[in-house]
C-alpha cells in the first residue's frame, strides 16, 4: 500500500518543528476552523473534537491526503484553558499555575482519505509548575511567548526554565506526541519511517 501525503492542518510551528525533529516534512494547511463554537466541560472530549474539527475543515478542501488535527488545553483546579487571551489574563492564569500541577491534554485526528477512516485519540501529560516569582511571571509575559500557547507556557521556550518535572509523553506538551502519533499511523496500516 502506497502513503498518502502527510498534512499537518495547524499553524503552530511548534507542531511542525516537532514533526522535522522527527524527520518527517508535511504539507501545512492552517485550520480556519472556529474553536469559540466548542464548549466542553470535559478536557479530552473537547480536545478531540477541536482536532477533529480542525482536521475536518483542511480535508473538506483536499483530497488522497492523510490529515493530521491536534490541539492542547490545560486543566488545573477543575479549569480548562486554552491560549490567554491577553498579557492581563496570562499573568493571572501563571499567579494560579505556580507551585500547581496541571494535565497538559492534546487531542489527535488523523483523516486518511485513500482509506475512508479517521482515527482519534488524546494523551495526557502531568506539568507541575515551579513556585516563580511576580517579577518572574510579569518578565515571562512580556517577552509575549505565553501569549501563543496553550497552557500560557512553551516548555521548549522560556516556559521551560518553569517547569519543575513531567510525569509522561514530553512532546504532547509541546503540542503533539509523537508516540501516540506513531501508534496511529500503525492502526491505519502505515510504518512512519516511510515518512522519512
Amino acid at each position: 500500500m502506497g502513503i498518502p501525503p502527510l498534512v499537518l492542518a495547524s499553524a503552530s510551528a511548534a507542531r511542525l518543528r516537532l514533526l522535522r525533529t522527527a524527520g518527517i516534512e508535511p504539507l501545512v494547511y492552517p485550520s480556519d476552523f472556529d474553536e469559540s463554537q466548542v464548549q466542553l466541560d470535559s478536557p479530552k472530549d473537547l480536545v478531540q473534537v477541536l482536532a477533529e474539527g480542525k482536521a475536518a475543515a483542511v480535508a473538506a478542501q483536499l483530497n488522497g491526503k492523510l490529515i493530521l488535527g491536534c490541539d492542547s488545553v490545560l486543566a488545573l483546579g477543575g479549569e480548562i484553558y486554552g491560549k490567554p487571551a491577553n498579557p492581563a489574563e496570562a499573568i493571572e492564569r501563571w499567579q494560579q499555575m505556580r507551585g500547581q500541577t496541571g494535565a497538559l491534554y492534546t487531542g489527535h485526528v488523523l483523516i486518511d482519505q485513500v482509506q475512508r477512516r479517521q482515527l482519534s485519540r488524546y494523551q495526557v501529560t502531568e506539568v507541575e509548575f515551579a513556585l516563580v516569582s511576580q517579577r518572574q511571571i510579569e518578565a515571562y509575559v512580556a517577552t509575549g511567548e505565553p501569549l501563543q500557547c496553550a497552557g500560557c507556557f512553551a516548555l521548549e521556550g522560556r516556559g521551560g526554565l518553569f517547569v519543575e518535572s513531567i510525569r509522561g509523553c514530553h512532546s504532547n506538551v509541546i503540542g503533539l506526541s509523537l508516540p501516540l502519533f506513531r501508534q496511529m499511523l500503525a492502526d491505519l496500516g502505515y510504518d512512519v519511517a516511510d515518512y522519512w
